[in-house]
């Protein structure tokens, strides 16, 4: 990100930027920054915008090689067009040596490094990752937009908005916004505003279903599976995501067991730090073969909706149950 921010200052451009991974929301901030730096403002002649995949890469070459119009450069914008995953090698070729004029901004969510054309983009152009950024980071990021709307959150507060919220910075933006709209002439963002008006993520629930299980709370487990029904979630995806978390588990707490620190425990997961640390001490209330077992469990339920022995929602609340039972011992 600074490399890029560099290339803006200095107005000193490569002729091609790939900007990939999970963090939708930074992507798309640079996309827009380095497009808004690139091009004129409205010059809809020499800037060109392509999504999703079936792109023809020839006719983009052709584009590139045609000379712009009243302008000093033309600009290609592509996201997430495949060609990292397969299918690039044509365009790998032609960006060794690109007409002069020519500038390309890709976005992409996946990639594979091994590609030709993330390979060609990462010796001759700037290759960029967005991934999840780390606690400090989100909080600073936190406290800096509030301060712009000229109001502040303390850093417990802040951690409390993000167990809320998870880590996926456009959400959270929204839920900035609320809060500012809701606090209006008051300065400082409290934990009560945000229980006020903040959406808690599915995830998160799900998250706090598998706490209440893990500390022997029924009732509780259960009122959040019911919550979650009211919300109109569908069963099956309750079920997907407590089959995710509960194998999550179970290979945070292998790769615990093995000594892996919580950073390299994320790296490996895909979790940041401080939310990797979360699922360690969640998966501390869990032996590996309780794990195990509610995976398997997961996948039987799974089996009995899909094959009309049971409804889905009678199915997961049983599971629920199931769970409560093993882990209790019964």
């Amino acid at each position: 990100m600074q490399r890029i921010n560099e290339d803006i200052r200095t107005g000193q451009f490569k002729q091609v930027y790939l900007l990939y991974g999970e963090e939708a929301y930074l992507r798309r901030q640079y996309r827009d920054r380095l497009k808004a730096a690139l091009a004129e403002e409205g010059d809809t002649m020499n800037t060109h915008c392509f999504a999703g995949k079936g792109l023809q890469i020839g006719e983009i070459i052709d584009l590139a090689e045609t000379m712009p119009f009243l302008a000093q450069r033309r600009v290609i914008v592509i996201e997430n067009s495949g060609f990292f995953k397969s299918g690039g090698e044509e365009l790998a070729q032609y960006l060794t040596q690109p007409a002069e004029t020519v500038y390309f901004i890709f976005a992409e969510e996946e990639i594979d490094r091994r590609s030709r054309l993330f390979k060609t983009i990462q010796s001759a152009g700037r290759a960029v990752e967005f991934g999840q950024q780390d606690e400090n980071t989100l909080k600073r990021w936190i406290a800096g937009i509030l301060r712009r709307e000229n109001k502040r959150i303390t850093e417990h507060t802040a951690a409390y908005l993000l167990d809320k919220t998870g880590t996926d910075m456009e959400n959270i933006r929204r839920e900035l916004e609320k809060l500012i709209c809701y606090c209006l002439d008051r300065e400082v963002v409290t934990e009560e505003d945000v229980d006020a008006v903040c959406t808690v993520q599915i995830s998160n629930r799900i998250f706090d279903m598998i706490s209440a299980i893990g500390d022997r709370r029924q009732q509780e487990a259960l009122r959040l599976y019911y919550d979650l029904l009211a919300l109109k979630e569908p069963p099956m995806k309750i079920l997907a995501l407590i089959s995710r978390q509960c194998g999550m588990l179970l290979q945070v707490k292998e790769l615990k067991k093995k000594g892996f620190d919580n950073k390299a425990i994320g790296t490996k997961v895909g979790l940041p730090a401080f939310v990797a640390g979360k699922y360690v001490r969640q998966a501390a209330a869990f032996s590996t073969a309780q794990l195990k077992l509610s995976v398997k469990k997961c996948v039987e339920s799974e089996e009995a909706v899909k094959t009309g022995r049971m409804n889905d929602m009678m199915s997961v609340e049983i599971l629920i149950l199931t769970v409560l039972q093993e882990k209790n011992g019964i």
